[in-house]
Formats: structure tokens, sequence, C-alpha cells
């Protein structure tokens, strides 16, 4: 249980002072990992330590089991609650379990600077890197989980599966086994008991822990990355960032758009688009978060007729431009690499939904190898064209535009 304390007591010290006062919340679903998490808090808080027990109703018996555990909590003097979820909406049974699971964390914390602490672990971390590579995601996924992206504080990350389990037994709690954490219909659970242990056994070892340390050393490179690109957009679009409506986006370091701002439940690095299964409570698995899309097909194969930076007079209001054009010039000079970064954050962030790589490809070659060809037609009704030396995202002529 030392570790485990250590491991809590250092990640706390990253916290601001706001964050440090305020009474934390800590996801737990009586698993080891959340267990033994919720206990070192216990130990280690001088203070109030809240925690919630999310109950899905996805199987038998979880309205007493839940509540048997919260009684268990609020006996070993943490303040315990159980919140009943509905699970519904888009993307499958397991990303609405996520988003549920992540909306009643955020309601339940005690005060707005409140963390919520999750009990995720290397190999959670490990799998996560892996499934990221399968899909053949970029280095913002592959970077996995960070440690600290307010509210979400994971203090286990450095600590193996096998360290909460002896926590636990050193303090004789019983731990419960989810039956969906050893599905094997679920991607995660075969690379967990599959996949990773082969790789350990041809590669020699310490293939988890390469794993995450391949993720940490890539969350470097996307902070470094993150910033460069907000420099650049800020010479590439003059006015600043704004959204959809012209109000200014909430900003981090050097400018940078802060994930950590945005609304309850925004999509951040910590949603690495893991395709697993869901854990009954937070705590012993990562949120999985739906996998990257295909995207529409109907604008993913369509290539818009336009070939010259002559702007089309708009049609009826519906050719206005959705966002503040991005001078090509300023793009034009930085690596396709940060010039991309841009590319995505402007693009995602002014209502285009499900951006492939291959469309963020053709967007960026109007800017590094522009022959005076058309640009891509993408999600959210919108297109994107080159005009006098600016990239332009506006709505497409044809079809429910304003839908």
């Amino acid at each position: 249980m030392r570790r485990v304390r250590a491991a809590v007591h250092e990640a706390l010290d990253l916290l601001d002072d706001d964050a440090r006062r305020a009474p934390p919340l800590v996801g737990c679903s009586g698993g080891a990992d959340s267990s033994a998490l919720v206990h070192a808090v216990r130990a280690v808080v001088d203070g109030p330590v809240h925690a919630l027990v999310v109950d899905h109703g996805l199987q038998d018996g979880s309205a007493e089991r839940s509540a048997a555990l919260a009684a268990a909590l609020c006996g070993a003097g943490v303040d315990a609650v159980v919140r009943r979820v509905r699970v519904a909406g888009p993307g499958g049974t397991e990303a609405a379990a996520r988003r549920a699971r992540r909306a009643a964390l955020l309601a339940a914390r005690p005060h707005p600077s409140s963390v919520v602490l999750l009990g995720h672990t290397l190999d959670d971390q490990a799998e996560t890197v892996l499934l990221g590579l399968a899909r053949g995601s970029g280095a913002r996924s592959l970077a996995g989980m960070r440690r600290w992206s307010a509210p979400w504080l994971r203090p286990l990350l450095e600590l193996r599966r096998a360290d909460t389990v002896a926590a636990c037994a050193e303090l004789g709690l019983p731990v419960w086994a989810d039956p969906h954490n050893a599905d094997p219909r679920f991607t995660r659970v075969r690379v967990r008991r599959e996949v990773l242990p082969l790789l350990e056994e041809v590669l020699g070892g310490g293939v988890a822990r390469a794993l995450a340390r391949t993720a940490a050393q890539l969350g470097d490179d996307d902070e470094a990355l993150t910033e460069a690109a907000a420099r650049l957009r800020l010479l590439a679009e003059p006015s600043g960032p704004t959204g959809p409506t012209g109000s200014a986006e909430p900003t981090g370091p050097a400018g940078a758009p802060d994930r950590r701002a945005g609304p309850a439940g925004s999509p951040d690095r910590d949603d690495p688009g893991t395709a697993g299964p869901w854990p009954a409570t937070p705590g012993d698995l990562p949120d999985p978060a739906p996998p990257a899309q295909p995207g529409d097909l109907g604008d993913s194969r369509t290539v818009l007729a336009t070939s010259t930076e002559h702007p089309e007079p708009p049609a009826e209001g519906h050719r206005d431009p959705v966002a503040p054009p991005l001078d090509t010039a300023a793009l034009a000079a930085a690596p396709a690499a940060v010039r991309r970064r841009v590319l995505r954050e402007w693009l995602t962030g002014h209502g285009v939904r499900a951006l492939t790589d291959e469309q963020l490809r053709r967007a960026d070659d109007l800017v590094g190898r522009w022959r005076g060809q058309g640009g891509p037609t993408l999600g959210g009704g919108l297109e994107l064209v080159r005009a006098r030396g600016r990239l332009v995202l506006r709505h497409r002529r044809w079809g429910r535009d304003r839908a």
C-alpha cells in the first residue's frame, strides 16, 4: 500500500492551490485499482474525501452491489454515494456508458475546483497505446492518458495492476471482479489476456513499460506541437481563434485551445479512442471512446469542381464563410506536422464532423501542394476552398447544408 499512497501524494502535488484545497472525488467500482486508490486518498488527504459509485444498471444485482460498496466506503470514512445512470444514445452501449459515467462524475464533484481521481494503471496505458497503434492513430492518441488534465487525475499510471491487487490484499479489502473485464468479446480484454502476454514472451519482457514510456514521450511531443500550432494559428488567423459564432475559445499555454476549460465531457487527449469493454463503474479500465470513424462516404469521395483562387459569388447566403479564413502564406512557412495540427483544430472547432486523415491531408495540400485543385468536402455540410491566398470554410452549395 505504501507505493499506492506515495503515487497519490506525488500526483496531488501537481495540483494548484484551489484544486488542492477542494475536497477530491474518487470514482470507485469495487475493483482492485479503484479500491486501492480510494483508500490511499483517504490516508493521504487531510480532509473530507468523496467517492462516487456509478450504477449503469447493465448487470443483474448492480443496484445491491453498488449500495453495499458505498456503505463499506462510508464505514471507512469516505463520503460515498451511488448514482444510477441511464445508458442510451449513439455509438452503442460502450460509448453511451462512457458518456453517462463521465457526466455523473462531473456532476458529483463537491466543489467546482474538486479533482476527479481515476484508478487507471500502467497496464491500462500500455493497452491504450497498443490499441492506438493497431488503428494507425496519430501522436495525440498514442500519447494515451495524461496523469493530470483538469479535472481528471490518474495517480496510478506508473504502477502495475499487480501493485493495486497487492495493496488490497494487504488491507484485507474485498475486490469485485467485473465480468465485463474478462469478456473476450471485447478487444481490450483480448489485448490484455492474449496479445500483451504474447508480446512479453516473444520480446523478452518489459513491453508494457516500454509502451507506457512511449506514451509519455509522445505526450511531451504533443505538448510541443500544440504550443507551436497555437503560435502559428495566431499568425494565420490574425483575428485570433474564434468559435462558429465568433466567440473566443478558452486558451491554454501560448494561446493553444485549452481542452481543460472545455464543456463537461468534451473530448481531449484522455479520450484515446480505445475499443474495448466498459467497466461497470469508473476506475479499473480506461474510459473507452468511440474509434475513429471513416467519415461520410459521400463527402470523402467528392472533389469540388473549383480549381482557381477566384472566389465564387454567394448563393442565397449558403456560401458565407463559417469561420475566419486562414492565411496560406503563414501556414506554408511552417512544418507540415504543425500546419496540419492547426488545420485539424480549426476545422473540427468550426463544425467539421468525423474528420478523416485523408480529408486532413487534402486540406493541407491546398497549402503545401497547391496546384489550383479544389479542396475536400467535409462532414457537417461544409467544404474547404482556397481563395485569394486564404483557406475558406463554408457551407456546401448542394444538399441540406443547414440541417
